[in-house]
């Protein structure tokens, strides 16, 4: 499938809403939470059990992202939009198979592995075609489109819920619900499919910004292989860890924190705290990535992960004694860790140009699955070795806050580690992309006078 050419006329404004139905669909990942507790029930599953779709799916997305990456660079968006529609839809139907014959496996293959692809590939999809079109504005683009990643639970939670309260929370009644998904999701990405268009230039259409192709160009096989690409790494690994630490076991973490307290967490008060985490998050993603056009990606990342470390240390040294002061450092960091989901695309253009950023990311991602599977293996693991030791509330998080805070550390030294590329990574620019350099223009006029 040949990449779709904008025609003469056509808005950039077009690709983000794009970009956004893709991902505001995928982002349903972060709503896996709704269908633990029925699957649970209905099949006699214990909590392990039941992540596993959701971990399988993480995985599959920074693997998916790393080994597609090449593909969506070289047949486009509009095949990698199409394939994580297949993929997407297609897990969610297996998933109903799978809870209307009570066959666990199927609901893991499903969503875990088909749809955790359809993560992956959709995922990276919009980001090298976004950062060609705002070549001025990398990190708003991708923001927006990425935010949708953060936001999709907003949607999916409460939808989820209402179909499941509809439809019965028992095996049939959660096939009916991954069935309708399925569908409602593959509709809804097909609008971004049909209206993704790449540039007919590496001029943004309409715009006097920057080339896409000024400053170095490398190719994912020679970025892989930069100091700047595994610093980077650390970056993301550690900056999402953090995060993902808090978002995992927000609900249980906010009710623990303050169970000694004379007003302790409701459970409906605890799902509030995890809506404004998911706002804070998407918020983040937007809000953050924007500011890094203006201030400069290494800086917004010093942001991240220095102020980050400044919230876990808030919040693990005032203990239970302020719970505005909890919710408020969580806000932070819960917005930290989509700022920087967002801005690294836009990190990555900085240091190895638009040459083969969607490759590149997807390599990066690698991270994403790392830090997926760290940051709930530290609060969890820890938190229940303390509960065997007798300890209780605010006690049970200390000892992760603080590794939490050691991590960003490392990510800080990471950030600041970050040099430009060195030249001999670079790879020219295909004659047929490169514009006409002064002497260039010198040598043609030179080439007319000679004809004539």
């Amino acid at each position: 499938m040949s990449p779709p050419v904008a025609p003469p006329g056509w808005s950039r404004w077009l690709v983000p809403p794009a970009a956004l139905s893709v991902h505001l669909s995928i982002g349903q990942a972060y709503a896996w939470s709704v269908f633990k507790p029925p699957l649970e029930s209905a099949l006699g599953l214990s909590g392990t059990q039941s992540a596993l779709p959701f971990q399988l799916g993480i995985v599959m997305l920074g693997l998916s992202a790393a080994f597609g990456g090449t593909l969506v660079e070289r047949n486009g968006p509009r095949w990698a939009m199409t394939v994580a529609l297949i993929c997407f839809s297609s897990g969610f139907l297996l998933s109903a198979l799978g809870a209307a014959t009570e066959q666990y496996w199927l609901i893991v293959l499903g969503y875990g592995f088909v749809g955790g692809i359809g993560l992956g590939i959709g995922y990276i999809s919009p980001v090298s075609t976004l950062i060609k079109w705002f070549p001025d504005r990398p990190g708003m683009a991708t923001g927006i489109a990425i935010m949708g990643f953060g936001g999709g639970a907003l949607i999916a939670s409460p939808w989820s819920a209402q179909m499941l309260e509809s439809f019965g929370s028992d095996s049939s009644g959660i096939a009916l619900a991954f069935l309708v998904h399925g569908l409602s999701y593959a509709v809804f990405m097909l609008l971004g499919v049909l209206l993704v268009r790449v540039p007919r230039t590496e001029k943004p259409v309409g715009g006097d910004g920057p080339s896409a192709l000024d400053g170095p160009q490398v190719s994912a096989r020679n970025a892989v292989r930069t100091p700047q690409f595994w610093c980077l790494w650390v970056v993301l690994c550690m900056n999402v860890t953090a995060g993902i630490g808090i978002l995992e076991k927000a609900a249980p973490m906010i009710t623990d924190f303050f169970a000694n307290t004379s007003t302790p967490v409701s459970v409906s008060a605890a799902a509030g705290f995890v809506a404004l985490l998911s706002a804070a998050n998407m918020a983040g993603r937007i809000g953050w990535s924007s500011t890094s056009d203006l201030i400069g990606r290494k800086n917004i990342y010093r942001l991240y992960l220095g102020a980050g470390a400044l919230m876990y240390g808030l919040i693990a040294l005032a203990g239970d004694s302020s719970k505005p002061l909890f919710i408020l450092c969580a806000l932070v960091i819960l917005s930290f860790y989509g700022g920087g989901f967002a801005t690294i695309p836009a990190y990555l253009k900085d240091l190895f140009g638009t040459y083969q950023v969607g490759a590149i990311h997807g390599r990066l991602l690698t991270a994403w699955s790392t830090a997926g599977v760290l940051g709930p293996l530290i609060v969890n693991w820890i938190a229940d070795r303390q509960e065997e030791a007798g300890k209780d509330g605010a006690s049970l998080y200390t000892m992760s806050l603080f590794i939490m805070i050691g991590l960003l550390a490392v990510g800080f030294v990471a950030n600041e580690l970050v040099r430009p590329v060195d030249p001999r990574h670079h790879v020219p620019v295909p004659a047929s992309q490169e514009e006409p350099t002064d002497q260039s223009k010198e040598k043609e006029a030179a080439d007319v006078q000679q004809q004539q």
